[in-house]
């Protein structure tokens, strides 16, 4: 028998569910889709609208332009602000330049910011769970005041912590850490500071919260999982170390042909996800890709079902929605 038509080994994939595109996702590229619909090309975009190549692409086929900052956007043009949020200067230097924008940021995220405000205008200093450099952060603490939030990455950095005022003091995260690690950040900081203010409910989203507990639920009946996400995307990346820490190889994959099938080599059940800004279509092609070297079968686990939906920018609903 030659090795053309020999049989393909058989590969079980569990899917995770919920896994892909969440609600602030979704919401940021309606936006820039609706702006092209509305006002034609270009429309620019202020950095990734969110952290995938292909969606970017997509969008860069539609006709938005992406750039790093606002001095690239010529006068007159439409700009959107990325789902990742915005430091308060940015809107402030497009209104003084006379562009015209829609600001994308999560809902979730704009929540977030809110609370800063409010913590500040209360006299605390906040201290911000998060990963440095990551765009959300670089939002958040744009909304404050220079010098009225600490960042804090680690249990370690929590323990070793010095603050001036450590009786007033408040803390917020980011919304795309993983449950587990910032669970632990937020109990040395409660046991340092025990009159620490915190949010009413948890600064980490809903979708970021759902997909961890999706890979939870199948990495231990798998010999490897991928996770479909970039890797500048903190949501796929904590997806990744969910899994190892439950024991299962994982891997980051941005594209089916980023495969090497010899990672496969004795794999008989392999677990698929995706970030929460990674679009189904990919996942399927995944599979079709598989598909050419193994006899697949599929089997969803489904943890949790979502049904949020964020509304679009005022300015942009009568496009979306007209009546």
């Amino acid at each position: 028998m030659t090795e053309q038509n020999s049989p393909k080994p058989p590969l079980k994939i569990m899917l995770a569910a919920p896994r892909g595109f969440c609600a602030g996702v979704d919401r940021a590229i309606q936006i820039v889709e609706q702006a092209l619909d509305r006002f034609g090309s270009p429309v620019y975009v202020r950095h990734e609208i969110v952290h995938n190549k292909f969606v970017v692409d997509s969008l860069k086929a539609k006709g938005a332009i992406f750039v790093d900052e606002l001095d690239e956007v010529p006068a007159g043009a439409h700009v959107v602000f990325s789902a990742h949020g915005v430091p308060k200067s940015v809107p402030a230097d497009a209104e003084n330049r006379g562009l015209s924008y829609f600001d994308a940021t999560c809902p979730l995220v704009s929540k977030v910011h809110r609370q800063a405000e409010r913590q500040v205008e209360a006299g605390r200093h906040i201290i911000f769970v998060g990963h440095r450099g990551h765009p959300e952060v670089i939002g958040t603490f744009g909304q404050v005041p220079q010098g009225a939030m600490t960042l804090v990455e680690t249990v370690e950095d929590a323990e070793n912590l010095q603050v001036p005022n450590s009786s007033n003091l408040a803390f917020l995260t980011q919304t795309t850490l993983s449950v587990d690690d910032t669970a632990d950040i937020v109990a040395a900081l409660q046991r340092r500071f025990p009159g620490i203010v915190g949010p009413k409910g948890e600064d980490i989203c809903y979708a970021t919260s759902n997909r961890q507990a999706a890979v939870k639920a199948i990495a231990g009946s798998c010999d490897m999982l991928f996770v479909i996400g970039a890797p500048n995307s903190s949501n796929s990346l904590r997806l990744v170390e969910v899994a190892e820490r439950a024991g299962t190889i994982s891997r980051l994959v941005q594209r089916a042909e980023d495969i090497d099938f010899a990672w496969l080599d004795g794999v008989k059940t392999l677990g698929i996800t995706a970030g929460a800004s990674a679009p189904e279509v990919l996942v399927r092609q995944f599979i079709t890709h598989l598909a050419t070297r193994f006899d697949v079968s599929e089997e969803q686990v489904v943890t949790a079902e979502e049904s949020i939906t964020f509304k679009l920018p005022r300015g942009l609903v009568a496009a979306a929605d007209p009546v």
